[in-house]
């Protein structure tokens, strides 16, 4: 039984009484959305600190493209494979003891990381780099996989919507990062930055034992395998993996495609990955809510979504075969595009993949959330080892622009079975619904005439 029955919608049982008006979220619900807000922002702020300025530092310590790529490939990998784990045992472990434990250890990992220019060149410091994020992809797996159970299990109503709200902190985060890192860096050295970060996701942590609640619930018996079953969910968890696949490519490659082509300092390169994290931040909320308000738009959304994160990435070196040459602002434009154009696909995915889960009967709990949240993380983060790692790769071998190609054409290829899923699937439903209808129906004429 929930220890928190406040966190959960309440209903007028009595009979023949005007239903009351929605309530107010109660002062639990405001300070778990403050909690879970802090772990957005704190955590995706430690994470993107590293875009402007440690490519060009690896670099300098003997890092070629491709272990770059690899650095930030086994942070996916290890993610994934907590994601997975953690999402299965979620109830055993305990939400909130699984958040707090995860925000600790990403806090130590990022106070480490920022010591790592003391260690000599070479396989010494590629070695450490790998140790460390290995380490700390687990915390944040930890982290998010229970952030989004925890969600959804406080807002069943409005998972998009409270989702969408979240993001305008991991929006946030990921908007401070790059300029935040990019100028600390300039300004007092490689050391600083995190420091700082790591120092304030400490801080982090007391807060969010003190507010976080306790939700307890029991293990449930279904399995990832399950959930894998059902095509629409496999085609969603590709849409995920094309979204973080992108982000992983321009993590790794963009601070130095700019840096090269334009003469940018890290600094510059913080301020204009603002391009690709403000319209994502901004237009999140609005996304979430509608989403929710229309659950039917879900669909349309992710297609157009795709599509347009397609077009952004075969525009933003752009395209060789387009014959046009690389400009400063399309390369600012296409990121807006592409920013824009994810939270369209990201947002609705989640409650999407809940409520497919729930059709192929599996309980509603945490337990459910728990696998979720896991499968999202999961494949999110195999994009993130495959859009650093590939990406690099590609760009060692050709250029970034081909590069790009390639990340646009994993998102119009998802787009395009989405929407042949969609096409194919609505007759099917509708077909379904009147089923059901029907024999409603023919249950209650039976009861009456019976009666």
């Amino acid at each position: 039984m929930d220890p928190h029955p406040e966190l959960q919608p309440t209903e007028n049982d009595a009979p023949g009484e005007t239903p009351e008006p929605p309530q107010r979220m109660t002062k639990r619900q405001i300070l778990t959305l403050i909690s879970i807000a802090s772990v957005n922002f704190s955590s995706m702020i430690c994470y993107s600190i590293l875009g402007p300025f440690f490519p060009n530092e690896a670099v300098k310590k003997g890092a070629s493209q491709t272990v770059i790529g690899l650095i930030f490939g086994c942070y996916a990998i290890c993610n994934l494979l907590g994601a997975l784990i953690l999402g299965k045992y979620i109830v055993q472990i305990g939400a909130k003891f699984m958040l707090v434990m995860g925000l600790f250890v990403s806090s130590v990992c990022t106070i480490l990381f920022g010591l790592l220019n003391r260690v000599p060149a070479g396989a010494a410091f590629i070695s450490l780099c790998f140790i460390v994020r290995s380490v700390d992809a687990v915390g944040f797996a930890a982290a998010m996989t229970s952030s989004f159970a925890m969600t959804a299990k406080i807002f069943p109503n409005n998972v998009a919507t409270v989702l969408g709200s979240l993001e305008i902190f991991t929006g946030l985060g990921l908007i401070m990062g790059p300029p935040v890192g990019g100028w600390f860096y300039q300004s007092f050295g490689y050391e600083v930055p995190f420091m700082l970060l790591g120092c304030f996701l400490l801080v982090m942590v007391p807060f969010n034992i003190y507010v976080l609640p306790v939700i307890e619930a029991e293990p449930s018996k279904d399995s990832f395998l399950r959930l894998l079953m059902k095509t629409k969910i496999v085609l969603l968890c590709y849409v995920i993996f094309t979204l973080s696949a992108g982000l992983g490519y321009l993590d790794a490659t963009l601070s130095l495609f700019a840096i090269d082509t334009f003469g940018l300092s890290p600094g510059y390169v913080g301020l204009i990955m603002l391009g690709l994290s403000l319209p994502y931040c901004l237009a999140s909320p609005l996304l979430g809510y509608f989403t929710d308000k229309y659950p039917v738009t879900r669909s349309w959304f992710m297609v157009i979504g795709g599509t347009a994160t397609g077009i952004g990435f075969w525009f933003l070196g752009p395209a060789p075969f387009f014959n046009i040459s690389s400009h400063l602002w399309l390369l600012v434009l296409m990121l807006a595009i592409i920013g824009f154009s994810l939270g369209m696909t990201a947002i609705p995915t989640f409650p999407e993949i809940i409520t497919c889960a729930y059709d192929l009967g599996y309980e509603e709990g945490l337990s459910t959330l728990g696998m979720v949240s896991g499968l999202f993380g999961a494949f999110w983060s195999l994009g993130m080892f495959y859009g650093p790692t590939v990406g690099a790769l590609i760009t060692q071998n050709l250029n970034f622009q081909w590069a790009a190609v390639v990340q646009g054409s994993l998102a119009f290829l998802g787009a395009f079975f989405l929407a042949v899923c969609y096409f194919y699937q609505q007759p099917q439903e509708r077909s379904d619904r009147r089923a059901t209808g029907d024999r409603q129906t023919d249950e209650t004429t039976a009861l009456l005439s019976a009666g």
